[in-house]
């Protein structure tokens, strides 16, 4: 496996507008995508645009959201996981495998339009991370 791009930073919060303000007034961002609702994975998200990567704003939809449960151990939210590109999401899934690392559910389609899956922290060094299949075009 090669390290391929970091994609994007996920981050959980409670508020997305909220985290929008933050983003721009005291971090600087100059542009924030749009905010799209995720419903097949509970969540809804905004990118946020910096120089060499983005950051994922990730809020639940409700209590069965899969980041309720982080939020309710991180109140004002955090670090979520981190995503990492990779130029074919089947030949990842199959070398993570053959590696012994546990895969989160199955390969789906991510908030970039791309197949994604999830490898479990214990397995990533602490570190929940998101593999995704490089987009085909800039978003």
């Amino acid at each position: 496996m090669q390290l391929g791009p970091l994609n994007h930073v996920g981050v959980a919060t409670p508020s997305i507008e909220d985290s929008i303000v933050f983003w721009r007034e005291i971090m600087g961002a100059t542009f924030i995508h749009d905010t799209f609702d995720m419903p097949e994975q509970g969540v809804k998200v905004c990118f946020v645009d910096t120089p060499n990567c983005q950051i994922e704003l990730i809020e639940p939809l409700d209590e069965d959201s899969p980041i309720a449960n982080f939020l309710e151990a991180n109140p004002a939210g955090g670090q979520h996981h981190l995503c990492f590109e990779v130029p074919d999401i089947q030949v990842a899934r199959i070398e993570y495998e053959a590696m012994g690392k546990r895969i989160l559910g199955k390969t789906r389609i991510g908030a970039h339009g791309t197949p994604i899956f999830f490898v479990h922290p214990k397995d990533m060094g602490g570190v929940l991370t998101e593999i995704m299949e490089t987009p085909k075009q800039e978003h």
